[in-house]
C-alpha cells in the first residue's frame, strides 16, 4: 500500500508500474512485468474464450471481481461483477495498446485499478470486517467503488482528471438519495481538497497515502 512506502510512494511511478513489491526492488521492473504479458501471449486463445477463465485467474491470485452493492436496493442494479487485476502494472502490460487507445483512457484505467487493490488490501489488513463492492444501476448511473462494514459505509468515486465539476459528482449523489448515511468521496488528479454537496473531493495520492489498515480518510 502507498502507506507502507510513505515518501517513497510516487503516484505516477505507481501507474506506470504497479505496486508489487519485486517491482518496485527489481533493476529493470519493467522485465518482471513482461514476464505476465508472456503467460498471457502464451495461452494462444481468443478474447471471448478467455473471459471464460475469470475463475482461474481468481484462483490463481491473479485477479478479483467485485460484486454489485445491493443492500437494501431501491432501484434496478446491475447483476454482473467487474474484474480487475490484481495489480496495476500487471494490468498495463497486458493491456492492448493501438493508434485508437488514448494514453488518458489507459491511465484512466490503471487508475481505477490502483484504487480498487488499495481498498481491497485495506478491508484485508483491517481487523474489523468490511467487503468492497461496486454500484451501478440499469441506467448505467455508478460508483466506483463501495466499502461496507464495521467502520461505516463510504463511495468512492476516482477520475482521472486535474479538475471536478458538478456533473461528475452525478452518481454518488444519486447513490446518497439512496443510502444517506454514505460518506463520499471524489477522488481525482488535482492538488486541492474541497467538498461539494456532502463530496470530499480530495488528491487521490493523498487518499492512497491516508488509507491506512484500521484508518479511513476523511
Amino acid at each position: 500500500m502507498a502507506a507502507e512506502l510513505g515518501s517513497q510512494f510516487n503516484l505516477d511511478k505507481a501507474l506506470r508500474q504497479g505496486m508489487l513489491p519485486v517491482v518496485w526492488a527489481a533493476d529493470n521492473p519493467q522485465a518482471i512485468l513482461e514476464s505476465y504479458n508472456a503467460l498471457s501471449r502464451e495461452v494462444q486463445v481468443s478474447r471471448k474464450t478467455a473471459e471464460g477463465y475469470l475463475d482461474v485467474l481468481e484462483d490463481l491470485l491473479l485477479g478479483f471481481r467485485l460484486e454489485v452493492f445491493a443492500k437494501r436496493a431501491k432501484r434496478e442494479l446491475a447483476t454482473h461483477p467487474k474484474f480487475y487485476f490484481f495489480d496495476a502494472g500487471v494490468f498495463r502490460v497486458n493491456r492492448p495498446v493501438g493508434p485508437l487507445d488514448s494514453t488518458s483512457e489507459i491511465d484512466g484505467a490503471a487508475l481505477e485499478g490502483l484504487v480498487a487493490q488499495h481498498l481491497r488490501a485495506w478491508c484485508d489488513y483491517s481487523q474489523q470486517k468490511h467487503e468492497l463492492f461496486y454500484w451501478q444501476t440499469r441506467s448505467r448511473s455508478e460508483v466506483d467503488f463501495v466499502v461496507y462494514g464495521a467502520s461505516g459505509l463510504f463511495a468512492v468515486q476516482v477520475k482521472n482528471a486535474k479538475r471536478i465539476d458538478g456533473t461528475e459528482l452525478r452518481a454518488l449523489n444519486n447513490f446518497s438519495e439512496d443510502y444517506p448515511e454514505a460518506k463520499r468521496f471524489m477522488l481525482y488528479r488535482g492538488d486541492e481538497r474541497f467538498s461539494r454537496d456532502g463530496v470530499l473531493c480530495m488528491p487521490v495520492e493523498e487518499f492512497l497515502l491516508g488509507l491506512k489498515p484500521g484508518n479511513f480518510p476523511s
